[in-house]
């Protein structure tokens, strides 16, 4: 049976979507590179700690511009802001918002301020969550760092780091400072820096499909390390229906902040799937 034009062109957005979500993880690890080829705000402002307990001002680069320049859509009409600083723009955190672990919501609770304005910004192409109970705190060299040792701070690190990544793959700060590589992940890198296989940003061609995951689900969560999903839109198949592209993601604990690691699948790849209904997920 032959596909119509306006088949052909949903599965190849649908692919376009897929193979983003799905080599996310392991362009971040510079292994996946070429798959992805074909007002201000002003004042004293109030963080929750790395900790999860206490408060203090944002910070950020000395001189970075603040605030946000605007507002766009995605590539599904969504609203996403626009920070005037590229790496993006921290919001007030007040950590008497996070959850605590005695609280029955502690695994499934989102992040407070996700929805409201700059809770998701277009960061180098890419879009990302921001909170007001659990970070990011602030920017340093382009990094979003400082969350909240919980499960929606482990989520909100796993997005965060896993979009930037993707958006930047000869990102070094990044790799240095918020993932943690295998030896041979480290290897297969730096091997590509070397032999110019890694663009420093990529296209907005690749970077538009990254958009706003609509929801996650927190599978395993200790003080140390955690084991997410998050669940991003993709267009409907040939039938219809909403489809979404699920990608499991990991993160540990160390000197004070989260950091992601590769989870891949027996194939080597990033473990992905394509789902139909986020029953017993948590919208953002």
């Amino acid at each position: 049976m032959v596909s119509s034009p306006r088949a052909k062109a949903q599965r190849s957005r649908l692919t376009l979507l897929g193979l983003a979500a799905a080599v996310a993880v392991l362009v971040a690890v510079g292994v996946a590179v070429t798959a992805t080829r074909d007002g201000a705000a002003e004042g004293d402002q109030k963080l929750a700690t790395n900790a999860s307990s206490g408060t203090g001002p944002v910070t950020s680069a000395a001189n970075a511009p603040t605030g946000f320049a605007g507002a766009a859509v995605d590539v599904f009409g969504r609203r996403v802001e626009i920070p005037n600083n590229p790496a993006g723009q921290p919001l007030a955190q007040d950590s008497g918002q996070q959850r605590r672990s005695a609280d029955p919501d502690w695994l499934t609770a989102a992040p407070t301020g996700t929805r409201g304005e700059g809770g998701w910004q277009r960061v180098y192409g890419v879009s990302v969550p921001f909170s007001t109970s659990d970070g990011p705190a602030r920017i340093e060299n382009g990094l979003a760092l400082g969350y909240s040792r919980t499960p929606q701070g482990a989520i909100l690190a796993g997005a965060q780091i896993m979009y930037r990544a993707n958006a930047r793959p000869a990102d070094r700060v990044l790799r240095e400072r918020q993932m943690v590589l295998t030896p041979d992940e480290l290897t297969t890198y730096q091997r590509r820096l070397a032999a110019g296989g890694v663009p420093e940003q990529l296209p907005e061609s690749a970077t538009k499909w990254l958009v706003a995951a609509d929801a996650f689900q927190i599978e395993s969560f200790t003080p140390e390390q955690a084991s997410m999903r998050i669940a991003t839109r993709a267009q409907a198949g040939e039938g219809g229906g909403n489809r979404w592209v699920a990608t499991r993601l990991a993160v540990v604990w160390a000197e004070g902040d989260w950091r992601l690691k590769s989870v891949p699948g027996p194939d080597g790849r990033a473990q992905t799937e394509t789902i139909t209904t986020l029953t017993g997920w948590t919208p953002w």
